[in-house]
């Protein structure tokens, strides 16, 4: 990514949306930017770990896990699969766990905090929906920009 999200903004506007939800920087990249894929889900991450698991192609994976940080929906192990399927990042409404790792990884994972306790593994959820997440949405195939300032998607 070569042009900062306040950049972006000042160039582009109303054409974007921006995230006032303030999410932490928990991966080895501040600043990615990608298409956007998603899953909404709701403490079961099996979904998250399956499309991670995909060839991502430089994608950014929208997870609305509804606000809950009762139990993590990223890992070191998903986040690693996720480089290794060439994601650029991972934005979570919702809960990781091994930050200390994730740090340490070449992937963008926003997130609203963590929480060390497993997430439920029974593929409930749905992939490559809309979701809304602050009042913002995300729709498969729209572009997202994500820096230490915050997160902008096209409308």
């Amino acid at each position: 990514m070569t042009t900062a999200t306040a950049d972006l903004f000042d160039e582009r506007g109303e054409t974007l949306d921006s995230l006032s939800l303030q999410l932490h920087d928990l991966g080895g990249r501040v600043a990615f930017d990608g298409v956007v894929r998603t899953v909404r889900c709701h403490r079961d991450n099996a979904l998250v770990k399956a499309t991670l698991a995909t060839p991502g192609g430089g994608a950014v994976l929208v997870v609305d896990g509804g606000g809950s940080l009762e139990s993590a929906l990223v890992g070191d192990l998903i986040a690693a699969s996720a480089v290794e399927n060439g994601w650029a990042g991972v934005i979570v409404h919702g809960a990781v766990r091994d930050r200390a790792a994730l740090a340490t990884l070449p992937l963008g994972v926003k997130a609203l905090g963590s929480n060390p306790r497993k997430s439920a593994k029974d593929g409930h959820g749905e992939v490559d929906v809309t979701v809304t997440i602050a009042g913002v949405s995300f729709r498969p195939g729209a572009h997202v920009w994500a820096d230490a300032d915050g997160i902008l998607v096209e409308r």
